[in-house]
């Protein structure tokens, strides 16, 4: 698909990886919907790169139906390129110090990583389904995050690995279910990227982080995510895959 021209709409896209991908994808031509939780952010990128800043909880379903409802007036179409980038990634022991369990937060981990992608999924191939189709048949492409976690996943990320696995499983039977609509539907699960989280952390932590990534040898460039979506979106033959973008490294325990 080309990418110019196209409405897109980038969950998450107030900051990290997400706003990366808003960004990309502006630079090349698409009409961005920014949705994030925090509205504020979400105005803020879509005012840098003329798009559409959305609030909602992508846990919520009626929020996301709204969020859709405004993209729909706001940037006068129903987006061919839906990407979610929203996500929590708390950690926490199943059974902790004292005894404590740790069972609320894996259900909001779940709510938020797993279900808010389904949810964002539905609209968006709902509004796909209802579109023209595109040359060679295609009428929209939708592209979940993963993580590296959800195969190496460590120590305290047993929600995270959770959700984020229940991400890659779902990416094709959703991509068979949808082709005979044209829509195609890919995962990209990154490694060690240089995002807030990462940039807060101690420089000696930093550091030991790198020292696994093969080559490389760096945290991953939010930019190279944004890159990544792109060429999936561009790629017609890219259906129904679990890519990882992480410099070949592999996550320690912990």
């Amino acid at each position: 698909m080309n990418i110019d021209g196209q409405i897109a709409l980038v969950t998450g896209g107030g900051s990290g990886l997400g706003e990366a991908t808003a960004r990309y994808l502006a630079s090349q031509g698409a009409r961005v919907a920014v949705l994030d939780f925090d509205g504020a952010k979400a105005d803020a990128v879509a005012a840098e790169i003329g798009g559409l800043g959305v609030q909602a909880d992508v846990g919520d379903a009626a929020q996301v139906e709204a969020a859709f409802a405004r993209v729909a007036d706001g940037l006068g179409g129903m987006p061919r390129i839906a990407v979610n980038c929203a996500g929590i990634g708390v950690a926490a022991r199943i059974v902790g110090r004292e005894g404590k369990m740790s069972i609320d937060l894996f259900e909001k981990v779940i709510r938020v990583n797993l279900i808010g992608s389904y949810v964002v999924m539905s609209h968006a191939v709902k509004g796909m389904q209802a579109q023209d189709p595109l040359e060679h048949g295609e009428r929209g492409v939708v592209i979940n995050t993963a993580s590296a976690a959800f195969q190496d996943g460590q120590v305290g990320q047993a929600a995270y690995a959770a959700s984020k696995g229940g991400i890659a499983s779902m990416c094709l039977p959703a991509a068979r279910e949808l082709a005979q609509t044209g829509i195609r539907v890919m995962a990209i699960a990154p490694g060690l990227f240089n995002t807030p989280m990462m940039e807060s952390l101690p420089e000696e932590v930093t550091a030991k982080i790198t020292a696994n990534i093969p080559f490389p040898a760096r945290l991953g460039a939010p930019s190279e995510f944004g890159m990544m979506v792109a060429q999936i979106v561009a790629n017609p033959y890219l259906n129904g895959e679990t890519i990882r973008l992480d410099g070949a490294t592999r996550l320690p325990p912990r």
